[in-house]
């Protein structure tokens, strides 16, 4: 019996040692020896910063939709075709809920599950996760928050949707606490492309953040966003306190390319990109008539820094070379031009002097050897310093900072400083900006000097201050679409007037009101459409782009 006994274990066994056996080679043999078994959360930082500037086809709902909202862009085929006619398209106005859901967000959450809880890249990554949720929800509303990115890890496929209040109350929290744990003698920080892994920097740049969050949401809530705003400014590590602490994402030169390739390859900057044109010659970034006027009107020393008049003719299909600067002769000559209104194509209507025999004259002799034909040249043009592919990605500046303290300032708000002297130094910094960052003209300290008390700001007076301060912002945010739409429309600086009211208002198929928000991508109402549905009902039940976000009450 013994011996039936030991024979019977004695095949147990051997069969569990060969399942054993057969188990690890299955395991072995479906596991590619080259693929990490898990990311790295350092690289996963790395690949969420470029996605903002860097991502192709993310980036081509900027100069889709919202430079054609803030009436910075217009005339080119996009921009006016889309943003500045109104014109509802789903496949290009999900791109950001697309992109950072499935690219960002995953990175970011996925990375901060992998980070030993506590260490700096888990805090580095928790503050991220903030910006890249801050761009979604002042794009869209109420969106994934609490359960966005969770699919993998908790099994929840189908994320509900926070309400904007909430997810702005938990930005604060997120950005206090992060920003506290981070620790100079713990980890460091590896393939981070704004501060190359500087612990004091990303203390500053939570703290700014939470600066910023503050001033948007103190229409709507200004008890909060005082009480944020002043925990900010006194919080551990403090806030910017020069251009060196600017948060700007690192960018490589390479050469242009509208290729399946080019959307997968986040080393350049594809904002400048898409400024560039895949069509340079005949489909280039001008400039609308809004931005023109407020630039000419008050004799900024930037406009032709931002804005030049080029003969395009033999720019090339990679780059922005080529490019004949005619902007001398344009100006010298007192040539009429033609920024585009909000609404009108580059084309439509037609300018009647196009052939303007002296300014060709001129051109001719400055440029020997050149063939000139006047068609787009006397519309102006973003300068060729805003389309190289090195260009940084924007995140939020030391100029910003100045702003919101400027505007806290004449809110009575304790920042320790005057209205008139925050402001000063932001809009200093704004126009030094450009020639540290864009290789523009260097403004001279006198320049800035005569434009600041030529534009002032009057303490005392709340709605003059929040205009000169704004206003200035816009122009700021130039280089940083997703901020200067949110902060355009929670200030209501400038005052911008509908396409209707130039004309277009038979072109308007989505509306005349200038949209305030991005609707909601198509497939949400199928594959998400209980927590779809939910957010629906706190908006009307309908998901308009002219409902009004939380705190956008202006």
């Amino acid at each position: 019996m013994k011996k039936i006994l030991y024979s019977v274990l004695s095949v147990i066994l051997a069969g569990m040692s060969l399942a054993s056996c057969s188990d690890k080679f299955m395991t072995d043999f479906n596991t590619d020896p080259s693929k990490a078994m898990s990311m790295d959360p350092n690289a996963q930082l790395t690949t969420a910063e470029l996605l903002l500037n860097g991502d192709l086809g993310m980036v081509e709902i900027y100069r889709n939709y919202l430079y054609a909202f803030t009436q910075q862009l217009m005339g080119c085929w996009n921009t006016t075709n889309y943003g500045g006619r109104h014109t509802l398209a789903d496949n290009e106005t999900q791109r950001v809920w697309v992109t950072l859901y499935s690219q960002g967000i995953k990175n970011v959450v996925s990375g901060i599950n992998n980070s030993e809880k506590g260490s700096n890249i888990e805090s580095a990554l928790r503050i991220w996760r903030v910006y890249l949720s801050s761009v979604i929800t002042d794009i869209y509303g109420d969106c994934p928050y609490s359960e966005a990115g969770l699919g993998y890890i908790d099994g929840i496929s189908n994320p509900k949707y926070d309400s904007q209040e909430d997810i702005y109350n938990d930005f604060f929290k997120e950005l206090a606490e992060a920003g506290a744990n981070l620790d100079r003698s713990r980890d460091i920080i590896t393939g981070d492309l704004i501060y190359d892994g500087d612990i004091e920097s990303w203390k500053k740049l939570a703290n700014s953040l939470r600066m910023r969050f503050a001033m948007r949401i103190s229409n709507v809530s200004p008890e909060k966003a005082q009480a944020e705003f002043e925990a900010a400014l006194a919080a551990d590590g403090g806030i910017f306190t020069s251009k060196s602490d600017d948060a700007l994402v690192k960018h490589m030169s390479v050469a242009f390319s509208f290729g399946q390739e080019s959307y997968s390859d986040y080393r350049g900057n594809s904002l400048s990109q898409l400024m560039f044109g895949n069509d340079p010659s005949n489909n280039p970034s001008f400039v609308c008539s809004t931005f023109y006027n407020m630039l000419t009107e008050k004799n900024d020393p930037r406009a032709y820094s931002i804005m030049r008049y080029y003969f395009d003719g033999f720019m090339s299909a990679t780059s922005p070379d080529g490019r004949i600067d005619i902007t001398d002769e344009v100006l010298e000559k007192g040539v009429k031009v033609y920024p585009r209104d909000p609404g009108a194509y580059a084309w439509e209507p037609w300018p009647s002097q196009f052939h303007e025999s002296e300014l060709i004259a001129a051109a001719a002799s400055s440029h020997p050897g050149v063939s000139f034909e006047l068609k787009y040249e006397l519309e102006p043009k973003i300068a060729t310093n805003f389309l190289r592919s090195d260009n940084p990605g924007v995140i939020i500046t030391f100029a910003e900072t100045r702003f919101l303290l400027a505007e806290a300032a004449s809110k009575g708000w304790a920042v320790g400083g005057s209205v008139s002297e925050y402001y000063g130094a932001g809009v200093s910094a704004a126009i030094r900006f450009l020639a540290d960052n864009y290789a523009t003209r260097i403004i001279t300290d006198g320049e800035i000097e005569a434009y600041i008390n030529a534009n002032p700001v009057v303490e005392g007076n709340a709605e003059q201050c929040r205009y000169a301060i704004n206003s200035q912002a816009w122009i700021l945010h130039f280089t940083n679409p997703n901020e200067c739409w949110a902060n355009q429309r929670r200030s209501g600086y400038p005052r911008l007037k509908s396409p209707a009211e130039y004309g277009f208002g038979q072109f308007l198929t989505g509306g005349s009101e200038i949209p305030v928000r991005l609707p909601y991508p198509v497939l949400e109402s199928s594959y998400n459409k209980k927590n779809y549905d939910d957010a629906l009902s706190r908006m009307g039940g309908t998901d308009s782009w002219n409902t009004h976000l939380w705190w956008d009450v202006d």
